[in-house]
């Protein structure tokens, strides 16, 4: 009874944790070829957390993910989460092994590399890894699980302690009394200072957890919106996915009120607010936005590893690598000549370099909600609101002039799982 009692709330905390990692790992599946057996499971969950207005936040992003970054500091942010990815995975695979290897060898206690100063390096590296993972994919409810896996490790590791006291008594009392928990005893000073709260620590602690991460979370939703080049006339607003491209928001601005008032764009309507995305004809990730044609299903590339490695170790190129360009690499031809051949504007012309194209795509969403009828800028963004895909256009910037304007389904390529927003 007393064994039972000690497996069920462990059983418990390990599903909430595997819960955290299917949540982080969704952008791995989303550009793997199970894309679509993940989301036949997933997607009613995520559909019922975005019909429900208490819960709608958990599906939205809190950092730019298909928007390149547009500041320094939301740069650093994204540098920080792959260095915390790659530092975290490395240092659990270390301690894993020395902790697996004792085990086989018989060294008892794991007292030797980090588990000279730190108790838990595991624990401690899966929490470091997790932050990294929340900043790759920062979709909220991934914050969410990572708070409450912080918390469940903070707790596990208290009840691991009791019970390796129990199994090894005063060897490793003694080894408690020169290591830290998470941190080395050099932070101890620290910690004294907080000894006031060790009666309330098992209620402080999460509590502090859940807000430190939920809060910061919030708070870089707000500095990324803010951060955000947008250009604003009237019901539409318009953001650039590379942030060089604000250069062109007046002229697109202009080319799309002139074709609503010569009835050459019959999808926006005067009495309803738009959000436009302005990005390259053959921007890679637009099929997050819209299902603009098979080129931009991820999903349907069979290069799955190569594109984890790409978003980890390259955090802004993966964003301006065209689909072009893997098909360059594959077939060893000029990456120039098969961008051209594949340009979704149909354009061929031997003159023009793709790397300074003029050509812009603007996909349309149709914001609804949240603030009232009338609504732009960072409002269209705001979490109570709902989108509905309503078409693209095709323009040449400078000029304005509409190529191509062109309905879309109201579903993403992932059909109709919530997808980034920013």
């Amino acid at each position: 009874m007393n064994r039972q009692r000690f497996l069920t709330p462990r059983i418990a905390a390990f599903g909430v944790i595997i819960f955290f990692f299917v949540m982080a790992l969704e952008v791995m599946i989303m550009i793997s070829p199970f894309a679509f057996f993940f989301y036949s499971v997933f997607s009613p969950f995520f559909n019922f957390l975005g019909q429900h207005a208490a819960t709608r936040w958990a599906t939205m992003f809190f950092l730019p993910h298909m928007i390149l970054p547009p500041t320094l500091f939301l740069q650093a942010v994204r540098v920080t989460g792959s260095i915390l990815f790659v530092v975290g995975l490395f240092t659990f695979t270390v301690c894993a092994l020395q902790v697996y290897l004792g085990k086989i060898f018989n060294w008892g206690i794991a007292a030797r590399g980090l588990y000279k100063y730190i108790r838990h390096p595991q624990y401690l590296s899966l929490g470091i890894w997790g932050i990294g993972m929340a900043i790759l994919w920062p979709r909220l409810i991934v914050l969410a699980t990572l708070s409450i896996m912080l918390v469940l490790y903070y707790f596990l590791a208290k009840d691991e302690e009791r019970r390796m006291l129990g199994q090894y008594g005063e060897s490793y009392g003694q080894y408690m009394k020169t290591s830290g928990r998470f941190l080395p005893q050099a932070l101890a000073p620290l910690a004294r200072r907080l000894a006031p709260f060790n009666s309330y620590e098992s209620l402080v602690i999460p509590v502090l957890i859940i807000t430190l991460v939920m809060g910061t979370g919030f708070l870089l939703r707000e500095i990324t919106l803010s951060s955000l080049p947008l250009t604003v006339r009237g019901n539409l607003t318009l953001v650039p996915i590379l942030p060089e491209d604000s250069r062109w928001g007046g002229d697109l601005m202009n080319g799309i009120v002139n074709g609503v008032a010569s009835n050459t764009i019959p999808f926006i309507e005067a009495d309803k607010n738009y959000l436009g995305y302005v990005m390259p004809p053959d921007y890679i990730m637009q099929g997050m936005i819209a299902d603009t044609g098979g080129h931009f299903h991820l999903f349907k590339k069979h290069h799955t590893l190569a594109m984890i490695v790409d978003w980890v170790f390259h955090p802004f190129e993966h964003l301006r690598r065209p689909p072009a360009a893997q098909t360059a690499a594959e077939h060893q031809v000029d990456p120039k000549m098969a961008r051209r051949h594949h340009c979704p504007v149909g354009v061929n012309r031997p003159e023009m370099e793709c790397d300074t194209c003029t050509y812009r795509r603007v996909i349309l969403v149709e914001i609804a909600g949240g603030q009232g009828a009338a609504m732009s800028r960072q409002q269209l963004l705001a979490i109570g609101t709902t989108r509905t895909l309503v078409g693209f256009l095709d323009l040449d910037a400078p000029d304005g002039k509409i190529i191509k304007v062109q309905r879309v389904s109201k579903e993403t390529a992932w059909k109709d799982v919530p997808t980034p927003e920013i």
